[in-house]
């Protein structure tokens, strides 16, 4: 979970570039620091101070608060109420400050007329400068309510002209209903010490419809003994309230695509799942395939127009009473469909979005063609949670993207449930390693024609506590996802060497070579060659004895620099073995570009020579091994089975293999007695 600091520091990094306040970073993620805590921790009342503090703080750039509603909305879990809440205290405060420079103004100008005796002239001009240039109405009455004067403000806001003014007195201006109470609030001002008070009081315009005002009434008395008049400043609270209607609309939906952002669609998910909800939901989310390359490409202008068109066919196949779209990330859809009939129907309005997509978009000439990976849940309603739906849907997405993207997959329990096992385990790889549950096995190679021991290939096994040995296809394709693969082959390798180089400390150049799998990733290591040279020569292992098998996809997978990584280190002795040979992946152009030891074939093309095979597995089976054999290169195969494999195998030409048929993989301690 992300903390206040945290948080604190990427609101800090949206904003800074829009405030007008003078703090130090430092001192500015402190206080929003503050501010995520009350949001997150308090309740409504607590957002809507948020707001009120923003504006005393200085934060008064439109921009700041656009960012950080956009922010929140986006990346928070504050909830839209708070969101509004923080929207309308900003607006008050905001409002309380414009009036109160307001006063600060009408003071200045009333101090003026005090001095008229000394200098008239220029006490005019500045009260009138302040009276005409307000963006509030200003009204100028005596204490029975006769309009000494009004400024431009006022009549724009209430419709009257200065000719109708002149008839009216101010009761006039104030709703049948307010005027007594308005009377009485004067009387009690006059009466008191105090000099003004604020009010909000209805206003009639010179059209008979009615607003709803706030009002900041001075009394000035002035040291002369002139009769003392009242200077009311009006604000219309109508606009105030459009002002925080939009701002609440802005804090809930996307600016680009006008489609409502992720709190809104937050908030329908957990009015969905509530006990006032549908009996069942279907939730769709969509992923854009590839759009980062299209901002790369054609610029973010061109990306906004391919959302804005996904946008359209979404809201074009879920009308408002089939479902409701909205963005929910950079690159990401969500529809909530209500009681959907079925999963098939929901199904076929996700086909009809996809074919939607067919058409390319054009932008200044290109034709821009994108594709969605989508992910469909379809479950019970009620009593359900959010945050899981949303796991759920991103699990599902993800499902289509291995796939193959392109596509749409639906939610499947067990999988799911596999799935997170195996992440689990692949997580928990640096705490194995650190108590030493792993180990190294050791499978023999064996020639085909007297069964002598030609390699060993090391095998990864995980001793776990809980579960028990796993072999290395219970977690090594996770770790391939989660990146521990590196961590992990590289202590197999280590851990090979140094028990190889014991071994052949003893037999010499009757050591069987180690064999290990090499992973793409740990073949993108920049310094590949130097790693390895530092393990052999630590362990006392001579280059030739150390056979790395790679994957026939990998030589596709790397760039040339990485292929001159492997050449080096086969230039120096090491073995390259093509594995997983299958005849259905591999780039031949790229293939040629390793100076290969030795080729390996996978279970597949074996066990289609096994006496129950089919003839079309075992016409394939033969056809690519006699084809592997024109690159005079030795042959291997893997998990062979049966004598009649084996047999097979060496009529074709294969030298070496390995599987149940020759033993298991056994313990590093048990290596000596099986070479001896």
């Amino acid at each position: 979970m992300v903390d206040s600091p945290e948080r604190a520091a990427r609101w800090a990094a949206a904003i800074s570039t829009t405030l007008l306040a003078n703090l130090t970073r430092e001192k500015l993620e402190q206080l929003l620091g503050g501010y995520v805590e009350q949001l997150l921790g308090g309740d409504v009342e607590a957002a809507r101070q948020v707001g009120r503090s923003m504006v005393e703080h200085d934060f008064i750039s439109s921009a700041t608060l656009e960012q950080t509603l956009a922010h929140l909305g986006e990346h928070t879990p504050v909830t839209p109420a708070r969101l509004a809440a923080l929207a309308a205290g900003y607006a008050e405060a905001l409002r309380d400050r414009t009036l109160g420079q307001q006063e600060i103004s009408r003071t200045a100008a009333i101090n003026a007329m005090r001095r008229a005796e000394s200098a008239v002239k220029a006490s005019e001009t500045k009260f009138k400068a302040v009276f005409e240039s307000s963006a509030f109405g200003i009204i100028v009455s005596g204490l029975k309510g006769d309009i000494i004067d009004v400024n431009e403000a006022l009549l724009t806001m209430l419709g009257y002209t200065a000719g109708d003014v002149a008839r009216m007195s101010g009761r006039d201006f104030v709703h049948p209903d307010d005027r007594a109470g308005l009377r009485e609030l004067a009387k009690e001002l006059i009466a008191s010490p105090y000099d003004n008070i604020r009010v909000e009081k209805r206003m009639v315009r010179a059209d008979g419809e009615t607003i709803q005002t706030h009002m900041a009434i001075s009394l000035v008395r002035e040291d002369d003994g002139t009769p003392p008049y009242f200077v009311t400043m009006v604000e219309s609270m109508d606009e105030m309230r459009d002002l925080q209607s939009q701002l609440v609309r802005q804090s809930l939906n996307d600016m680009r695509t006008g489609l409502p952002n992720r709190a809104q669609f937050l908030g329908w998910l957990e009015g969905a799942v509530g006990s006032r909800g549908p009996e069942t939901l279907a939730l769709v989310q969509i992923d854009v395939d590839g759009f980062r390359g299209v901002n790369d490409a054609f610029g973010h202008e061109a990306g906004d127009r391919v959302l804005m068109t996904i946008a359209g066919h979404l809201n074009a196949v879920f009308p408002e009473e089939v479902g409701r779209v909205a963005r929910i990330g950079a690159d990401e859809f969500g529809v909530l469909v209500e009681n959907p009939r079925d999963v098939p129907a929901v199904i076929a309005l996700v086909d009809e979005f996809t074919a939607r997509l067919d058409e390319a978009t054009w932008i200044d000439g290109h034709g821009i063609g994108v594709t969605t990976s989508i992910g469909i849940v379809a479950r019970q309603a009620r009593g359900g949670d959010a945050a899981d739906l949303l796991r759920a849907a991103d699990v599902t997405v993800g499902w289509a993207k291995s796939d193959g993207k392109a596509q749409w997959a639906l939610y499947d329990r067990e999988r799911d449930l596999r799935d997170r096992e195996r992440y689990a385990l692949a997580a928990s790889i640096p705490g194995a390693l650190e108590e030493g549950q792993f180990r190294v096995d050791y499978q023999p190679v064996r020639s085909l024609t007297d069964g002598s021991v030609l390699a060993l290939e090391a095998k990864i096994a995980w001793d776990h506590p809980e579960r028990g040995v796993l072999c290395p296809e219970a977690f090594l394709d996770q770790a391939s996802d989660n990146g521990m693969i590196v961590r992990l082959v590289r202590w197999a390798l280590a851990e090979a060497c140094e028990q190889a180089g014991g071994w052949y400390a003893t037999l010499g150049d009757r050591t069987p070579v180690l064999s290990i799998d090499l992973p793409t990733r740990l073949c993108q290591e920049p310094e590949l060659v130097a790693e390895v040279a530092r393990v052999l020569t630590r362990a006392g292992l001579p280059a030739s004895k150390l056979r790395f098998e790679l994957h026939e996809r990998l030589p596709v997978l790397l760039n040339d620099a990485q292929l001159e990584e492997l050449t080096i280190l086969a230039e120096r002795g090491v073995e390259l073995v093509l594995d997983h040979l299958t005849g259905g992946n591999a780039g031949v152009s790229r293939l040629r570009m390793l100076p290969w030891s030795g080729v390996k074939f996978s279970p597949t093309v074996v066990h289609g020579l096994d006496a129950g095979a089919n003839r079309v597995d075992k016409t394939a089976a033969v056809a690519l091994l006699e084809w592997a054999a024109i690159l005079r290169l030795p042959m291997f195969a893997e998990d062979v089975r049966s004598e009649a494999e084996a047999a097979r195998l060496a009529a074709l030409g294969v030298v070496g293999g390995q599987g149940s048929h020759f033993g298991p993989a056994v313990p590093a301690t048990e290596v000596p007695a099986l070479l001896i």
